[in-house]
């Protein structure tokens, strides 16, 4: 397996050091807008490791993408990049008739009259709509498949299979004990992306409804994290699971719920209310004449680099997913959950918890897809495949994942 790894920030360097200790593969190209970038995750990894090379690209040329991939002849393409880049990227790994691998899919945009009602286009929308092209070429686009969405959609499927005979709801929670060290605010997670996942209308599905929107931090909920981080309220966000799981998991009922906290929240209320949360560019004045900017941009650039917070980290992250059904005509509960420490993924890898905790699944998929444990064509997802050899090969990777009754 040849492998084009699009993006070297905080999760596309972690990949790199999960990658660098499998033998599946035989080369993998990191590129970056930034070549400097590249090349620093690349010569971390020590001069004995002769796979990996660095290039520059922008993410959002798909024709500088598609003749990268075809010039280092790579079968896969695993995007690490914001998603704005998704469909590019998504569109250059057809053309090069490569695999596709992303964690985050093809944005949404709400419904312009009933936005907190009515879907209007749903996360990955623009990427099913390629699927019949896909399967017919016999290609492979695996969506979703980080962390959350990803692992998360994988435990869906699990359950589904193994742990019950008919399944009521099926609820993704995530939540966190992490705190950093001389900030009163600095997300753990790229801000593009949490802004755009917070702030959006959040998706729920019943099956005698089929999809529908609600307000932002609606439904509040305190749920009981396991391994010492504890009771968190989580509140309904937009993500990929809610359109991903009931495309190939029976179940009445799938939301996904975020652990933010009170003050997180009300700071991207007021990002909002400022209007700071665009992505429209607006012409502000400089040193050099006026200049066109994205306020959403101007926020990411203000605040640190979540990659570089792992030494001021302390505490754990939990992705996770609770399913509630029947089993042998029983009422059963279940939460099927990763948690990563920090202390253990910087000593470990020299990568912070939550970005590691993203890198490792799509690595462990790289892996299935190379020895053949998953095959298939179309625009898939994670639920898609057989949820048993990617939990035990997760395990084998060092990082278990729990299942508590609830």
């Amino acid at each position: 397996m040849r492998v084009l790894l699009v993006g070297a920030g905080g999760v596309g360097t972690a990949v790199t050091r999960i990658a660098t200790r499998r033998p599946f593969f035989e080369a993998m190209v990191v590129a970056d807008y930034d070549l400097g970038r590249a090349e620093a995750a690349v010569a971390a990894l020590g001069e004995d490791e002769t796979r990996f090379l660095a290039e520059r690209v922008d993410a959002g040329d798909e024709a500088a993408v598609t003749e990268l991939l075809r010039r280092h002849a790579c079968d896969v393409l695993l995007n690490a990049t914001d998603p704005r880049f998704v469909l590019p990227l998504f569109r250059a790994a057809r053309a090069a008739d490569a695999t596709y691998l992303d964690m985050a899919m093809s944005l949404s945009h709400p419904h312009p009259e009933h936005p907190y009602e009515e879907c209007g286009e749903k996360l990955g929308d623009a990427q099913f709509a390629q699927a019949e092209e896909w399967e017919k070429a016999g290609a492979l686009a695996l969506v979703g498949m980080g962390v959350e969405p990803g692992l998360s959609d994988v435990f869906a499927r699990y359950a589904a299979d193994e742990l019950f005979d008919g399944i009521e709801e099926i609820g993704v929670r995530d939540g966190a004990n992490l705190t950093v060290d001389g900030y009163d605010f600095a997300p753990s997670f790229s801000i593009w992306t949490t802004i755009e996942e917070c702030l959006n209308p959040p998706v729920v599905y019943e099956s005698d409804r089929g999809w529908f929107t609600t307000e932002p931090f609606s439904e509040p909920e305190v749920f009981d994290f396991p391994e010492g981080i504890g009771p968190v309220e989580c509140v309904n966000v937009e993500h990929e699971e809610v359109l991903l799981v009931p495309r190939w998991v029976d179940a009445r009922r799938v939301t996904f719920k975020y652990g933010l906290g009170r003050e997180f929240i009300e700071t991207l209320k007021t990002l909002h209310l400022l209007g700071l949360d665009r992505t429209d560019p607006v012409t502000v004045p400089s040193a050099a004449g006026p200049v066109a900017v994205s306020p959403r941009d101007v926020v990411a650039a203000c605040l640190p680099d979540p990659a570089t917070l792992g030494d001021r980290m302390r505490g754990k992250t939990c992705a996770g997913t609770w399913v509630r059904g029947t089993k042998n005509g029983e009422p059963r509960e279940v939460y099927l959950y990763h948690v990563v420490d920090n202390e253990w993924s910087m000593a470990e890898y020299g990568s912070q918890a939550v970005v590691w905790q993203t890198a490792v699944n799509p690595v462990v998929a790289l892996e299935l897809l190379a020895t053949g444990a998953w095959s298939g064509a179309g625009v898939l997802g994670p639920e898609a495949f057989p949820a048993r050899p990617y939990l035990d090969l997760l395990t084998a990777y060092g990082s278990p994942w729990g299942i508590r009754e609830q």
